[in-house]
């Protein structure tokens, strides 16, 4: 081999062999230059993980607002409450209608739901006195003496006398066309005829005790008599309660 041809191949396996040198430091750069990809697409990553979790959270807070929110929706349901606290108020005001049938009842009226009573005769002071006119007559009075109102039905039962066997019968033309109410200090009246202004009454006598029963009560009530005693023949009458005076000793 000469010369030349010697340099000529030592010349193109140096020319190799830095090709390859250059290639591998290639390799290298692309290598470190992936790597530092990898790390950018890791930063991104985690950015772009950050960023989702940071939008969790955000919507985690927006949801707990929300819940505030929520309760106070329910406060505000807690005020309706309240106004149905109000109604509940009405209701005793309704029931203030009780209140309201009780006045009425003072006052002289009365319900089917909560009728006036009978007049209690332990709290009804009853009288009797003789009058002028019409002869042969007296009035008997009863006043309502207890707080509240009270009714009395029908016509007194009167009972002249300790012996008598029957109540004094009763002048069904004088009947009124309502109960008497009574509300307190009040009065009602009855007119009794005590006997015939003819003298046509038969076994008629002196009696000196007189008892009332008045309707709704049992036990009678002893009442005075004018004078201690008074004549009483078999024409005896007593007409229903009266409102006044006039009207009892009209019949």
């Amino acid at each position: 081999m000469n010369v030349t041809a010697y340099r000529r191949g030592r010349t193109v396996r140096t020319i190799a062999a830095s090709i390859v040198a250059v290639a591998a430091l290639s390799v290298t750069a692309a290598c470190s230059g992936d790597g530092d990809g990898g790390s950018d697409n890791a930063g991104k990553a985690n950015s772009s993980a950050t960023a989702p979790a940071s939008g969790a959270d955000e919507q985690g807070a927006g949801k707990a607002e929300a819940g505030k929110a929520e309760p106070g929706k329910e406060n505000q349901g807690g005020k309706e409450n309240q106004g149905g606290k109000e109604n509940q108020g009405g209701k005793e005001g309704a029931a203030g209608v009780k209140d309201a049938k009780s006045q009425t009842q003072n006052s002289g009226g009365g319900s089917e739901s909560d009728p006036v009573g009978d007049c209690d005769i332990n709290k009804t002071a009853i009288t009797v006195q003789n009058v002028k006119s019409p002869i042969n007559h007296m009035l008997l009075k009863a006043t309502n003496k207890a707080g509240v109102d009270c009714k009395l039905v029908g016509y007194p039962s009167l009972k002249f006398g300790a012996d008598a066997q029957a109540a004094t019968p009763v002048n069904e033309d004088s009947k009124p066309q309502a109960v008497v109410m009574l509300a307190p200090g009040e009065s009602a009246y009855a007119g009794i005829t005590t006997s015939a202004a003819d003298g046509s009454g038969v076994e008629g006598g002196k009696v000196d005790s007189l008892e009332v029963f008045i309707d709704g009560n049992e036990d009678p009530k002893p009442v005075e008599l004018p004078g201690g005693s008074v004549y009483v023949d078999s024409a005896a009458k007593v007409t229903y309660w009266q409102k006044d005076a006039q009207t009892a000793l009209t019949w």
